[in-house]
């Protein structure tokens, strides 16, 4: 058997000496399913018979985060116990808000029984409720893990929310899948999007990083699939409706109703043999 390259293990060894501020994936990801189970018995997978084993629970939690955050001691703003207690005197209002996330799906989507079935099966409040819980450790000025979480409830779902975004009460995403919400998106009360949908910067420019790039959506709006929606200076006015695959770049009032008008041929044939038939 060959052996490896010496010298490139002599490498790896001081990267690793070296590495600092690591929040372990694994650990976190962990922290994170414990704790949404911990909030809503719908996507437990232990039953709790006692206020004191409850507790017991939370306590343990709060001992897992608390271990996380150690790891990048350097790089927070207060000492880790204090972040973690923190963290967890604001889970009452989060559950709250989650709350009233699956009660905002669950009255628009005629397909949805109740709301433990919101919770335990929609990937759209599952990307929510990660997002709201890793925005909260980024208004803690926590490093790194909040991009952890999001990773992690982006890869289960195909929904992709910047935990910096700002997204008010009762967001409700449809379906899901390819909806992507940049850093500096600052959106509404009440709102909801569909599939697909992109609410996404202009440029990318590595020196618009400190700048808002990405639009504002006011409160009530409806955003329907495919949608995509570009620039910090765009904002789409309250109660609007954007329609699907819109692409719009440039703000518009309340009210509006904005929609794409595809230029669709429709043919009819008797002929089988002058069908189209192709492979993909």
């Amino acid at each position: 058997m060959t052996a490896i390259n010496q010298s490139f293990i002599d490498h790896l060894t001081t990267v690793h000496q070296q590495s600092r501020h690591v929040v372990p994936h694994s650990m976190s990801c962990a922290f994170l399913d414990g704790l949404l189970q911990l909030l809503f018995p719908s996507l437990s997978e232990r039953s709790f018979s006692s206020r004191t084993e409850v507790e017991a629970y939370a306590m343990l939690l709060r001992s897992d985060l608390e271990k996380i955050l150690f790891r990048i001691e350097e790089r927070l703003p207060a000492k880790p116990y204090e972040i973690a207690d923190a963290y967890f005197e604001s889970l009452p209002d989060l559950q709250q808000q989650l709350t009233d996330d699956a009660a905002a799906i669950e009255e628009g989507d005629p397909a949805a029984v109740n709301i433990d079935e919101v919770i335990r099966t929609y990937p759209g409040f599952f990307a929510v409720a990660v997002y709201r819980l890793a925005h909260k450790f980024c208004r803690m000025n926590v490093p790194l893990l909040p991009r952890v979480l999001a990773t992690y409830a982006h890869t289960k779902t195909g929904i992709d929310i910047h935990p910096g975004a700002n997204i008010g009460a009762r967001f409700c995403i449809d379906h899901g899948t390819g909806v992507v919400i940049g850093e500096t998106a600052d959106i509404g009360d009440n709102v909801k999007v569909y599939q697909g949908v992109t609410l996404g910067a202009l440029s990318v420019e590595k020196s618009m990083a400190n700048l808002k790039r990405h639009p504002t959506i006011e409160d009530n709006v409806i955003i329907y699939a495919g949608a995509t929606i570009l620039g910090g200076k765009t904002v789409v006015g309250h109660d609007s409706i954007i329609g699907g695959n819109v692409w719009l770049t440039e703000s518009v009032p309340p009210f509006a109703r904005v929609y794409h008008h595809p230029q669709i041929k429709v043919s009819y044939y008797e002929d089988r043999a002058n069908v189209l038939n192709f492979s993909i």
